[in-house]
C-alpha cells in the first residue's frame, strides 16, 4: 500500500502535477480571482451591497472577486448556478432571505435545497424595507396610502426584484394586513422594478433601503413608512408602520454569504475572515451604514451561527406564506 502511494506520488511528479493536501490548498488559497454570484440584475440594493463588501474582501484576500449578476427565478438561478459549482471557494453568492428562506415555502420544487445544498459562510448585514409610491400618487403618509389601496385595489400594480424576492413578501403582508388583493408585477431585480416605479408604470413597491431611501432622496419615489421597528438614519423623517398605526407588518431582511456544498472548512474560515474583517472596517462600515443596513454583530457572523439562523428564518416565514395563500409555481 505504501509503495503505491509512493509510486503515485512518483507519477504526479514526472507529469508536472503538484502535490497538495486539502490542507495546503486551503493555505495557499485564494490563488485566482474568484467569482460572488449576485442572484438579480445589476442596479438593486444587494447588487450595491455586494459590490462595496466585494472590493474590500478582494483586498483582503489578495485576489480580485468578480462579480457575476444572475437574474431570475426570484434569485434562485443564481443560486443554482453556486450548487453546481465546484466547492473549491471560487464561487460563492450573496444570498438574503428572499433567495434561501421565502423559496422553500413558495415553490413546491425549488430549485435548491437552502439548508443542504450550500456551506454557510456568514451572516453580514440586515435592514428593514422601506414603503414607497411613484411620486405622482395622490398620498403622503400610510394612513392615506391604506385608504387609496382599498378604493382603487382593482386598479393598482406592484412591483418587486421577483416572485419571492425580499422586496416581493413584505409587499404580500401588507396587502393581507389590509385584505386586498393587488396585482403583483415582478421582475427580474430590484433594479428594473425600481424604474417602473420611477416612470410611474407601477404603484408602490416594498424597496430596500438602500435602493428605495437613495431614490427617495432624490425625489424619483415617495416614501411612505419603514417596514421595521426603528427610524433609520439614512431618511430619519420617515417613520415606522408602526408609528403610523398598522403594527405587524415589520419586514427586516438579511444578507448573508454561501459557498456550495462540501466546501473545506479551511477555506470557509479563510472567507469568513474576510467578510468579518471587511465588515469591521471603518471605512466600509460607514459606507454600508449610510445606505441604511445594519452590520450584523461578530458573534452573528459565524458560520455556525448561520447555518442554525436559516432553517429558523424558512420555518418563520413559512407561517406567513402559507396563510397568504401565495404561490411562486
Amino acid at each position: 500500500m505504501a509503495r503505491t502511494r509512493v509510486a503515485a506520488a512518483l507519477i504526479g511528479v514526472l507529469m508536472g502535477a503538484p502535490i497538495f493536501s486539502g490542507a495546503a490548498r486551503a493555505q495557499d488559497y485564494p490563488t485566482r480571482p474568484l467569482t460572488m454570484i449576485v442572484p438579480f440584475v445589476a442596479g438593486g440594493g444587494i447588487d450595491v451591497t455586494a459590490r462595496i463588501q466585494g472590493q474590500r474582501m478582494g483586498e483582503l484576500l489578495g485576489q480580485s472577486i468578480v462579480i457575476e449578476n444572475i437574474g431570475a427565478a426570484g434569485g434562485m438561478a443564481g443560486g443554482q448556478r453556486v450548487v453546481r459549482a465546484a466547492p473549491d471557494g471560487y464561487t460563492f453568492e450573496i444570498g438574503n432571505v428572499g433567495t434561501h428562506a421565502y423559496n422553500q415555502t413558495l415553490y413546491k420544487k425549488p430549485l435548491y435545497n437552502a439548508v443542504t445544498d450550500f456551506t454557510p459562510i456568514g451572516l453580514a448585514t440586515e435592514s428593514p424595507r422601506i414603503l414607497i409610491v411613484r411620486k405622482d400618487l395622490p398620498v403622503n403618509n400610510l394612513q392615506e396610502l391604506i385608504a387609496y389601496i382599498k378604493a382603487n385595489h382593482d386598479k393598482m400594480q406592484f412591483g418587486s426584484a421577483g416572485v419571492g424576492s425580499a422586496t416581493h413578501l413584505p409587499c404580500v403582508l401588507l396587502n393581507l394586513a389590509l385584505g386586498v388583493e393587488v396585482t403583483h408585477v415582478p421582475y427580474r431585480g430590484e433594479g428594473p422594478a425600481m424604474q417602473d416605479l420611477i416612470g410611474g408604470r407601477t404603484d408602490y413597491m416594498c424597496s430596500t433601503i438602500q435602493s428605495g431611501a437613495a431614490q427617495a432622496n432624490q425625489g424619483g419615489v415617495k416614501p411612505i413608512a419603514i417596514m421595521g421597528p426603528n427610524r433609520v438614519p439614512i431618511i430619519p423623517h420617515v417613520p415606522t408602520t408602526g408609528e403610523q398605526g398598522l403594527k405587524g407588518v415589520e419586514s427586516s431582511a438579511w444578507n448573508a454569504y454561501f459557498l456550495p456544498k462540501g466546501a473545506p472548512d479551511a477555506i470557509v474560515r479563510k472567507l469568513n475572515k474576510a467578510m468579518s474583517d471587511a465588515l469591521d472596517d471603518p471605512v466600509m462600515r460607514k459606507r454600508l451604514e449610510e445606505l441604511g443596513l445594519e452590520i450584523a454583530a461578530p458573534e452573528r457572523r459565524s458560520p455556525e451561527y448561520l447555518a442554525k439562523f436559516l432553517p429558523q428564518e424558512i420555518e418563520r416565514w413559512a407561517k406567513p406564506i402559507l396563510a397568504a395563500g401565495v404561490s411562486g409555481d
